[in-house]
């Protein structure tokens, strides 16, 4: 995830002000809020959450498929 340092706050201005956060997500898609000058939170737009679940689905499927691979003659046997 690439993060726009025009869409970076501090905890304070997020605390006073959290439409600005909100405006911020609309128009770069995330925000980041710092505490102590530190990235420490993040807020992103809900859909994007689905899209981060799909992309774990795909690891497990290559994570399966490699299993599969190294593991064919164990499953042949276990097959029959």
């Amino acid at each position: 995830m690439m993060i726009d340092t025009n869409a970076m706050v501090s905890i304070t201005e997020a605390n006073q002000n959290f439409s600005k956060i909100a405006r911020l997500v609309d128009e770069h898609g995330s925000a980041v809020i710092l505490k102590n000058n530190v990235p420490r939170y993040l807020v992103i737009d809900f859909s994007e959450v689905n899209a981060e679940i799909e992309a774990s689905d795909e690891d497990v499927m290559a994570i399966s498929k490699r299993l599969i691979m190294k593991n064919r003659e164990a499953y042949e046997v276990l097959a029959k």
